[in-house]
């Protein structure tokens, strides 16, 4: 399942956020969001999931349909948020893991209560993901000792649980080691090879180039540039070219 915005905006205090955002994302590509501090990535990372709303403007996302300002309107809005992110799932910079349970318990918290498995089924799944993630050992452990690389793989683990139709990462190498970078452009790749679509949020260049099958380049809540990963060796605007050279 694919992703269409149109002439999505947003503001916060009458300050412009995103401006009149439209752009397609097929499904099973993995659409990087790239710009500077304060472009709005992650502002429309957010949106893409409903944890903030847009202001105006049409979101298409695993088969759920939005227009704004009149969705919010609707009697079933709450239901069909729940819906949508049943079907998208989030990766934050932050991992969000909770400290008071281990690994394991991490894993099975929302898959038995929101898509009605039982223990072992989700005891199972969550061992087969965490053996594909390399972190077998690691599921009796509390999430206060892993390290950084490995928190993040356990909320990649966490959020497959739900199995996804979207997944979106908000900068997931932020606060990585050059080593852990590559392993997590690794699993982005490999998840990419199952189909599932992928939105991406980074300011690392270097990164970006191992991941994207697509690109945006956004600058003060505005589009500058889209398209395939070629853009990265033949990019089509001067602001972009700047970008990739610092």
């Amino acid at each position: 399942m694919g992703i269409e915005l149109k002439g999505i905006s947003k503001s916060w205090h009458g300050t412009p956020i995103l401006r009149e955002i439209s752009f397609r994302c097929g499904a099973g590509e993995t659409l990087v969001l790239l710009g500077p501090s304060g472009a709005g990535k992650s502002s429309l990372l957010r949106l893409m999931n409903l944890l903030d709303t847009p202001d105006q403007g049409e979101l298409a996302i695993a088969g759920e349909t939005f227009a704004f300002p009149e969705a919010q309107a609707g009697r079933h809005y709450a239901q069909r948020t729940q819906a949508l992110r049943r079907k998208v799932g989030m990766v934050f910079q932050q991992y969000h893991l909770w400290p008071h349970l281990s690994v394991m318990e991490n894993l099975l918290e929302a898959p038995m209560k929101v898509l009605g498995l039982s223990r072992s089924e989700a005891r199972d799944k969550a061992g087969y993901l965490l053996a594909q993630l390399k972190l077998a050992e690691k599921c009796d452990a509390w999430p206060l000792s892993l390290s950084g690389g490995q928190q993040q793989r356990v909320a990649i683990a966490r959020a497959l649980m739900m199995d996804p139709a979207v997944l979106l990462f908000d900068e997931p190498t932020a606060a990585l080691d050059p080593e852990i970078t590559k392993e997590v452009a690794d699993i982005i790749r490999k998840l990419g090879d199952t189909g599932i679509t992928q939105v991406v949020v980074t300011h690392e260049v270097e990164f970006a180039r191992r991941v994207a099958t697509q690109l945006i380049y956004l600058e003060q809540g505005e589009i500058v540039e889209m398209g395939p990963a070629s853009h990265f060796a033949q990019p089509q605007t001067r602001r972009f070219a700047e970008f990739l050279q610092h």
